[in-house]
C-alpha cells in the first residue's frame, strides 16, 4: 500500500487535498489569502505566503497570522464534518516561522450537528460592508456567537460609551493612514484587482459610496459599485476579539475564533464585518487594549447585525484556484491521482 492510500484511521490524500481547497472560502485581510497549503500523508502543513502580506498595514504580520488561523479553522472544521478528529500544532518548528501550523489526523468520531452547521456555512459566508437591518441581534444569538471562540480566544461586547470610542480611534486610524503613501499605495494594489484575478477586493463588493454609521468603516479611496441603501447601522452591535498573548500564535488562535464566530453567526442569520483599522494603528491599537483594562490584547473589531432583508445579497470576492494553493507533490503522484475519483 503506497503512502497516500486511505486506512481505517487515515483519510485519502483527496480529501485532505479536498480539505484544504475548501480552507480557501475562508476570510482574509482584504481577501489576500496569504497561505499555502502542503499535502503529507495524514496531515496538512499550512505556510503563510509572504508574497501577499500588506507590508505597509501589517509589518508584524499580526493580520496575516489572523488570516492564515481562519484558513486553519476552516480545513480542521471540513475534516471534522467528514468524520476526522485532528490535532492542530501550531508554529511546529522554530526554524521555519513560515511553517505556521499543523493538521494531524489521530482517529474518526462521528460529527457533531454544530461542525456540520458549521461546514455548510463556509460558501455562504463572506463579508457584507453595507448597514446591517434596524433590528437588534437578540441576546441569546449574541451569547451564542460568544461562546463559539471559547478556548481559543475571547469576544468582548462593547458598551454604548465605548462604541463612542471606538468611533473615535477608526477615524483617527483612517487619518493616519490616509497621510500614509505607503499605505495608500497598497490599498490602490488590492482594491484593483480584477474577479479573474483571485484576490483582492474588486469594485462590486465595495460601497458605491461612503455609508452614514456610528463607527466609520474604512475609506479605500475609490467608490466602488455596491448600492449602499439607506441603513445607519442604529442597531448594530461591536465586539472586540481580543487574546491573552500579542504573539503570532495567539494572533493564529485568532484567527481560528474568528472563523469559529462568523460561520457560527452565518448560521444564525447574523454579518459579521471585521474592522481592521483600529488594529493596523499602533497608537490606536493600545487605545483598544485600555478598553480591555489591560487584561488581553486586541486583534480585531467585529460589527455584528442582522442581515437587512430588503438589500439583495452582496456579491461574494474571488478565491484562488485550488492548484494555486495546495501542493500534493510529496505524495505518491499515481495514488494521489487514483484517489480523485
Amino acid at each position: 500500500m503506497t503512502e497516500g492510500k486511505p486506512t481505517a484511521d487515515r483519510p485519502s490524500a483527496a480529501l485532505l487535498a479536498q480539505a484544504a481547497a475548501t480552507a480557501g472560502y475562508a476570510p482574509s485581510v482584504h481577501n489576500t489569502q496569504p497561505w499555502q497549503w502542503r499535502v503529507h500523508p495524514g496531515r496538512l502543513d499550512l505556510l503563510a505566503d509572504r508574497s501577499r502580506q500588506l507590508r505597509a498595514v501589517d509589518p508584524d504580520s499580526r493580520l496575516l497570522m489572523l488570516s492564515c488561523g481562519t484558513a486553519l479553522h476552516h480545513a480542521s472544521i471540513t475534516l471534522a464534518a467528514e468524520g476526522w478528529v485532528t490535532r492542530v500544532e501550531r508554529l511546529p518548528e522554530v526554524a521555519d516561522p513560515d511553517l505556521v501550523a499543523r493538521l494531524v489526523v489521530t482517529g474518526q468520531d462521528e460529527p457533531e450537528p454544530e461542525i456540520l452547521e458549521m461546514g455548510q456555512a463556509m460558501p455562504v459566508r463572506h463579508t457584507d460592508r453595507r448597514p446591517v437591518s434596524e433590528n437588534p441581534v437578540p441576546i441569546p444569538v449574541l451569547a451564542r456567537i460568544e461562546a463559539s471562540v471559547s478556548g481559543l480566544a475571547r469576544l468582548h461586547l462593547l458598551t454604548g460609551d465605548q462604541v463612542l470610542q471606538l468611533a473615535a480611534m477608526a477615524a483617527r486610524a483612517a487619518t493616519v493612514q490616509a497621510h500614509d503613501p505607503q499605505v495608500r499605495t497598497e490599498l490602490d494594489y488590492w482594491t484593483t484587482r480584477t474577479g479573474s484575478e483571485g484576490v483582492g477586493l474588486p469594485p462590486e463588493v465595495l460601497p458605491a459610496e461612503q455609508p452614514q454609521t456610528p463607527v466609520p468603516g474604512r475609506d479605500f479611496g475609490r467608490p466602488g459599485t455596491l448600492p449602499v441603501g439607506t441603513g445607519h447601522d442604529r442597531a448594530a452591535h461591536y465586539a472586540l476579539l481580543f487574546g491573552d498573548e500579542d504573539e503570532p500564535e495567539g494572533w493564529l488562535r485568532g484567527g481560528e475564533a474568528l472563523s469559529a464566530a462568523w460561520l457560527t453567526a452565518t448560521n444564525l442569520g447574523v454579518s459579521v464585518l471585521p474592522l481592521s483599522g483600529v488594529i493596523e494603528v499602533a497608537g490606536t491599537r493600545a487605545t483598544l487594549r485600555q478598553i480591555l483594562a489591560g487584561l488581553g490584547y486586541p486583534y480585531l473589531v467585529l460589527r455584528l447585525g442582522l442581515i437587512d432583508p430588503e438589500q439583495p445579497e452582496s456579491p461574494h470576492t474571488p478565491r484562488l484556484p485550488a492548484e494555486q494553493m495546495v501542493d500534493s507533490s510529496l505524495l505518491d503522484t499515481t495514488d494521489h491521482l487514483g484517489d480523485r475519483r
